[in-house]
């Protein structure tokens, strides 16, 4: 008798030998799975009970979904599993780190901001900075303050007055030896007050998104955009999101910030940098 090659998903027949048990996957936001039957590959989105059944919703990397039924006919890593229902919720511990990997400090409240501040060139930037080092910034009292660009970069350090008690950590984009930006940043240190009270760092990549690992989001590589093309619609385009428009931009950083949990999801090229900041703000 010739049997299926899909007889391994569901539960073993009496009569039948005994075969290898399946492990069964609590369904959780997040869990990429394959539907063995169709192809599909998508993360979990949402997770609900309907007619007495566990029902979830697989969105792809184009953003589309589907909706299947938890059990038998996944696979998790090329290996075959059983989804089971999301694990019943518990009293999470306190974590004993932060999401940039330093000690948690318990019961103590955030410092009354202190007069320096990380600059970084945009909004996404500074949601990044603060998703990842955010508990740290908050028990020193430095706020992250987006520039919107670093063209008057100069002009905006003399404004701010820095000084031994009123320092400036800058994390710029894209800075690099010969790069307009390197040229930008020698002649803000020129800025009155800047020796020895501002730092500027950055990291090689073209936009602060390069920053996250492209495993953290299931590709091998990020996209590579024709010049002329802005970078950013480039990408969100390669990737088959809406992209028209700077809310669709901005939806599409949202889900790619989405992915990013711990400072090991980021580019080592950033941690560094940003780590140095830090420690000169609070030195």
């Amino acid at each position: 008798m010739e049997h299926s090659p899909f007889d391994t998903w569901g539960p073993v027949s009496l009569s039948a030998p005994a075969k290898r048990e399946l492990p069964t996957v609590p369904a959780e936001i997040g869990l990429v799975l394959e539907d063995a039957e169709s192809g599909w590959v998508g993360a979990v989105t949402r997770i609900e009970k309907s007619g007495g059944m566990h029902v979830m919703s697989l969105e792809d990397r184009r953003g589309r979904t589907r909706s299947f039924q938890l059990g038998f006919g996944f696979l998790v890593d090329g290996r075959p599993v059983r989804v089971g229902p999301p694990a019943l919720p518990s009293a999470p511990a306190a974590p004993a780190r932060t999401a940039s990997g330093s000690v948690r400090v318990e019961g103590q409240r955030a410092q009354v901001a202190k007069a320096s501040r990380v600059w970084v060139e945009g909004k996404h930037d500074a949601e990044l900075v603060e998703k990842v080092w955010g508990d740290d910034l908050r028990v020193e009292g430095i706020v992250v303050e987006p520039l919107h660009g670093v063209d008057d970069l100069a002009a905006a350090i003399a404004d701010f007055g820095p000084g031994p008690d009123r320092k400036l950590g800058v994390l710029v984009d894209h800075l690099v030896e010969g790069s307009k930006e390197s040229r930008i940043a020698a002649a803000a240190m020129a800025a009155p007050g800047a020796a020895g009270n501002v730092l500027i760092v950055g990291h090689p990549y073209v936009d602060v998104w390069q920053a996250i690992r492209p495993s953290v989001l299931g590709i091998p590589a990020w996209p590579s955009v024709p010049r002329g093309t802005d970078w950013k619609t480039g990408v969100v385009a390669a990737f088959g999101w809406p992209h028209e428009t700077a809310e669709d931009l901005g939806l599409a950083w949202q889900r790619l910030l989405g992915r990013v949990r711990t400072y090991a999801d980021l580019e080592p090229a950033l941690l560094g940098r940003v780590e140095e900041v830090i420690d000169f703000l609070t030195a």
